[in-house]
C-alpha cells in the first residue's frame, strides 16, 4: 500500500465545468436538496416529497431545482402528473473524482510500513 491515492480518470470535467457545478451546490438550500436526492438513491423523490421533507415553499423549491437541473446535477422525469427528481450520480462521481484526481500528486509516494510495537 502507498501513501498516495491512485489517480482516477475524469472524462469531460475541467476547472470551468467543475466550478459551475460547485457554484450550483454553493447555496445551503440547494446543497440540502441535493443531499436529500442523493440519499433517496436512484428512485429519486417527487417534488412534493422534497418540499415536504425540506419544509420550504413551492416557489423556493422550484427556484433551487431549476439551478440544480440546469447544472446537470439533478434530472427530472414526469410520471403521469408527478415530477420525479433524481441526483445525477454519474456527474456527481465525475465531480468528486475531479476534486481528488491529483490528490497528493506533488508528494513522493512512499511504501507505508507498520510501526514496530
Amino acid at each position: 500500500m502507498t501513501t498516495c491515492l491512485r489517480s482516477v480518470i475524469v472524462a469531460g470535467m475541467d476547472t470551468n465545468n467543475a466550478a459551475s457545478k460547485l457554484e450550483a451546490l454553493g447555496n445551503p438550500t440547494r446543497l440540502s436538496l441535493y443531499r436529500l436526492l442523493v440519499k433517496a438513491g436512484h428512485a429519486g423523490l417527487s417534488v412534493g416529497a422534497c418540499q415536504q421533507r425540506l419544509e420550504i415553499a413551492q416557489s423556493t423549491l422550484s427556484f433551487h431545482l431549476k439551478a440544480l437541473t440546469q447544472s446537470g446535477l439533478v434530472t427530472q422525469e414526469r410520471q403521469s402528473r408527478t415530477l420525479i427528481c433524481r441526483a445525477n450520480f454519474d456527474l456527481m462521481n465525475a465531480l468528486v473524482g475531479f476534486l481528488v484526481d491529483e490528490c497528493c500528486a506533488d508528494e513522493r509516494c512512499q511504501a507505508q510500513t507498520p510501526d514496530a510495537a
